[in-house]
Order: C-alpha cells, then structure tokens, then sequence
C-alpha cells in the first residue's frame, strides 16, 4: 500500500505535472465563463515557471542533502561486506535494446568494483527490484551481470536482491540476505543526494552502516548562478523534492530512525 500511495503522490507533486495541470485548467477555463480565473491560473503558472527556471531553488536543496554525508575518505582497514543500492540500470530500455542501459549513478556500480578489488574477501550485495507500477516483473538486478563484467567485477562474487522496490525495502531484504553479525563493518554505496534516507532505513531495522556518498550533482558550494535554464532547473529540482519528500514520508510512516539522518556522532 505504501508502495502504490508513494508512486500516485508523487505523480501530483512532481513540479513538471504541477504545471501542466495549471496550464490545462487554466486554458479551459479561459473558454469557459470563468475566464478571470483562468487568466489568473495562467498568470500563476508564468509566474511559476519563470521563478523555477531562474530561482536555483533545487541547487539549494540538493546541496543540503550532498553535504549531509562526507565523502568517505578513510575505511577500516577490515571490510566485512559491500552494499550497492540499486537506480543505475534502465532495465526497460535494456530488455528492449538487448544490452545494458545505465543512467547518471553508475558512481554506485563503480564505486562496488573499486571497493571489490581493494577489500577481496568482502561481501558483494546489489538491491534494486523494480520501482515502477505498471511493469512490476522486470528486475533491476537482472539486467546487470554484463555490465559488471565490463567494468572487471565477477558477477559470481555479488548476491543479487532483485525484489527491492524502494529504499525501506532495500535495507529490509540487503539485512535478511547479509546477516550482520555484532563487530563487523559493512559498507553503503548510494548517491550523496539519496544517503540520508538509505542510512535512516537501515538503521531503522537495526542495521548501522559506513556510508560511502557518490554521484554528486552539486560542487557543495551554495553560490548558484541565476541564469535562466528551464528544463536544467526544473530537473534538478524534481530529483531533489523527491527526495526531500521521501525524507518527511519515511519519518511520518516509521521507516527511518529520524527526520534528517545525520552522520553517527554528528
């Protein structure tokens, strides 16, 4: 149920939809005998669009989140296990295409190999399933052997969970297929913009982990530039109140262990 709810709301939320509906209801309205008010709906949404396009408001909020976590510059010496969230392989377009699609965070699968080679006898574990309603069945997780063999990682050597749909799930099943014991270190591989919600999870169900943030969008310099860029700006802040709203969801729902998850000791 979560599931479903969080896909549907963020549908409603997501600032690009926002718009369009704004634009539709407004341009009928304009045909209509409440014009006025379609004049001003089509006067909000101008505004809207020009306030997105030049206010860098989604630098400002994927910076807070990137600077959340440091990058990890220095590891234990002993590595117990590795842990890669899922998000880099588009496995619709490589079940079509017949070869492997990755996206922006393929930081996460690199990061693993690196990772894999400096720390041998760690264990491997890849989670993501499939985040999408309408296509359930297709996994993430089954579409990434030949990609890791390409960047020299035995696929042999990685446990795959293909059933996670979101971060909560991540940290459920990765904990079930991992079994922490007491004293050893396991590693976290996620995007800095996305570390805050996946290390709330795991420490939620018990699980406390070294985070190791890539994939940064941002310089962590909060000077931005307010040169227009629509579609620039209007991404960048897409991703980041998604993420942003995934944070106060988990909260109200009990999926992290707080609102903003800190570095331990912070």
């Amino acid at each position: 149920m979560f599931f479903t709810l969080s896909k549907v709301l963020w549908w409603f939320a997501e600032p690009g939809n926002v718009l369009l509906f704004l634009l539709c209801i407004g341009g009928v309205l304009l045909f209509s005998p409440w014009r006025r008010a379609g004049r001003w709906i089509m006067a909000l949404t101008v505004i809207l669009a020009v306030f997105f396009s030049t206010v860098p408001i989604g630098g400002w909020m994927m910076t807070k989140l990137e600077n959340r976590f440091p990058v990890a510059t220095h590891l234990p010496e002993r590595i117990d296990g590795i842990v890669s969230l899922g998000g880099i392989v588009n496995q619709f377009v490589s079940k079509a295409r017949g070869q492997v699609a990755v996206g922006e965070a393929v930081e996460r699968l690199t990061a693993l190999a690196g990772l894999a080679r400096e720390y041998p006898e760690a264990r491997l574990i890849f989670s993501g399933g499939s985040g999408s309603l309408l296509k359930p069945g297709i996994k993430e997780a089954d579409y990434l052997t030949p990609f890791l063999q390409q960047i020299g990682l035995d696929p042999a050597r990685v446990t795959f969970d293909n059933r996670a749909r979101n971060t909560f799930e991540n940290a459920q099943l990765v904990r079930e297929l991992a079994t922490p014991q007491p004293g050893e270190n396991w590693v976290l591989i996620t995007s800095a913009f996305h570390m805050a919600r996946a290390v709330g999870s795991f420490r939620r169900v018990g699980w406390v982990v070294i985070p190791y943030p890539v994939d940064f969008h941002t310089t962590g310099d909060v000077n931005f530039s307010f040169i227009p860029s629509f579609t620039g700006r209007l991404n960048g802040l897409s991703l980041a109140l998604h993420e942003w709203l995934g944070l106060v969801f988990y909260w109200l729902t009990d999926k992290t262990d707080d609102l903003f998850p800190a570095p331990s000791g912070s």
